[in-house]
């Protein structure tokens, strides 16, 4: 079958109520007042990459696809991706983003789970149906401090970009697929901060308010051989992509039956 040149989907843009929307890793106390994400649903186009695979770029639209390969299949132990499937990603990276050094710094393995964080662990979470990016301009200084204490006055005086590696574990994307916003159709303005409160700190990623200048772009029925390069975060500030909106999408076309979805994304620190 061949995919629909666009499909009209449903995302969850955030509401823009002067306040940072919020979520919690955990149970807050009854008495705290949530400003959650999410709760502003917008009906949109999303428009089917593949014609255009070959002309995107991460310093222009915010992201690429290339091959990969499937030969890794050990998802489901940790200490082999760590080992062996690391060492990919960071060739990967370097490969097509001209990176001196790159460092890998935690993966996630996505599927649907329920929203219950007793089913979730900090590797094991379900797929975000939420328009984010997942760094800001303080967190992602920030993260450089706390995974490379020691070098990073000297590491950020130099142009560092953040990249997630995105792809499928062993079967194509037949549902859930992922959802890219053009980063040369949003403004700074639609970037809002989002607190991310744990116990023991509070983080920070943007998630987004809607406007209708988005231009959002998929790739139905990815392949296991095949990546997702993402731009997270960028330190220049000389016009390029700095940040990239994305979020899972329940896509209307999915056929009945179609296998669940199951990826994952190694998040990279990358240096030049």
């Amino acid at each position: 079958m061949t995919p629909a040149r666009s499909v009209r989907a449903t995302l969850n843009y955030t509401v823009d109520n002067g306040r940072p929307p919020d979520y919690y890793f955990y149970e807050p106390d009854p008495g705290v007042e949530l400003n959650p994400p999410g709760t502003d649903l917008k009906e949109v186009d999303i428009h089917d990459g593949w014609p255009e695979v070959h002309q995107l770029s991460a310093d222009r639209e915010g992201f690429e696809l290339h091959d990969f390969g499937a030969e890794f299949q050990q998802f489901d132990d940790d200490d082999a991706i760590k080992s062996l499937f690391y060492d990919q990603v960071i060739d990967f990276v370097k490969r097509h983003t001209g990176a001196r050094r790159v460092v890998v710094f935690d993966h996630t393995i996505r599927k649907r789970l329920p929203a219950d964080l007793k089913a979730q662990t900090t590797v094991q979470r379900p797929a975000v149906l939420l328009v984010h990016s997942d760094y800001t301009v303080a967190s992602g200084p920030q993260r450089v401090r706390d995974i490379l204490p020691d070098e990073a006055d000297a590491l950020l005086q130099r142009r560092v970009a953040f990249f997630n590696v995105w792809k499928p574990l062993r079967e194509r994307v037949e549902e859930l697929p992922l959802a890219l916003c053009d980063a040369r159709t949003h403004d700074d303005a639609d970037m809002l901060r989002m607190d991310l409160k744990y116990r023991e700190r509070t983080g920070e990623i943007y998630v987004m308010r809607h406007s209708p200048r988005h231009r959002w772009l998929y790739f139905p029925r990815m392949e296991a051989r095949q990546a997702l390069l993402l731009k997270t975060y960028d330190s220049e500030t000389d016009g390029r992509a700095r940040f990239m909106g994305h979020t899972a999408f329940e896509d209307p076309t999915t056929p009945p039956g179609a296998p669940k979805r199951e990826s994952i994304e190694v998040r990279t620190m990358a240096f030049f």
